[in-house]
């Protein structure tokens, strides 16, 4: 590995964990004091970084909670399952993969992201447009999974995946995080692949 090389990874690795500080901080400040009164300033002094440092990370205060490396993940679960898969199978896979992934190093941040969402009305309001872009992620990554263009079909299917697993994230915060989030994920599943 030359030394540019080596200074890129470093540098990476750097920013990685300056974004993941900032989210941690923003998250514990976000749940102690309430969304609506945590300003960017408190959250870019709590992780060590100036409040335009903060802002080369996270475009707004929102997008501290809701953006994450999960979609993409997801996404290439989804191009990587077997042919023989039908769609849904696939996204239910792919996505049951991803949250064991995640859960297991992640689990509380991921409870207090999606505790945040959905008890504050600013962040749930913004819930929409969050939920589209997943959802056309997931559809490109089975049209390029079956090779083909999206298409109604594809779209529908990824909407409806998605709904099921923001359903299954609601239900589980509603519990207040005692139930198994993976077994909600499946009874959601299970409840699509059923049809009623």
């Amino acid at each position: 590995m030359t030394t540019e090389a080596r200074r890129g990874g470093l540098r990476e690795q750097r920013k990685a964990r300056t974004r993941r500080a900032i989210q941690e901080h923003a998250l514990r400040l976000f749940l102690d004091q309430g969304y609506e009164r945590t300003k960017v300033e408190e959250i870019a002094a709590a992780a060590g970084v100036s409040h335009m440092t903060f802002f080369r990370y996270f475009p707004t205060k929102e997008a501290v909670v809701e953006d994450d490396d999960y979609d993409p993940l997801i996404a290439e679960l989804v191009r990587t399952r077997p042919a023989g898969e039908s769609p849904l199978e696939a996204l239910h896979a792919a996505l049951c993969t991803g949250l064991d992934a995640v859960l297991d190093t992640d689990r509380d941040a991921v409870y207090a992201r999606t505790r945040l969402i959905v008890t504050t009305p600013a962040l749930r309001a913004r819930q929409w447009h969050n939920i589209a872009a997943t959802g056309d992620l997931l559809a490109a990554a089975l049209a390029d999974r079956e090779h083909r263009p999206v298409d109604l079909r594809l779209r529908v299917i990824a909407a409806a995946a998605t709904a099921a697993l923001t359903t299954a994230l609601t239900a589980w915060v509603e519990g207040g995080g005692a139930d198994d989030l993976r077994s909600l994920v499946d009874q959601a599943f299970a409840v699509l692949t059923a049809g009623r």
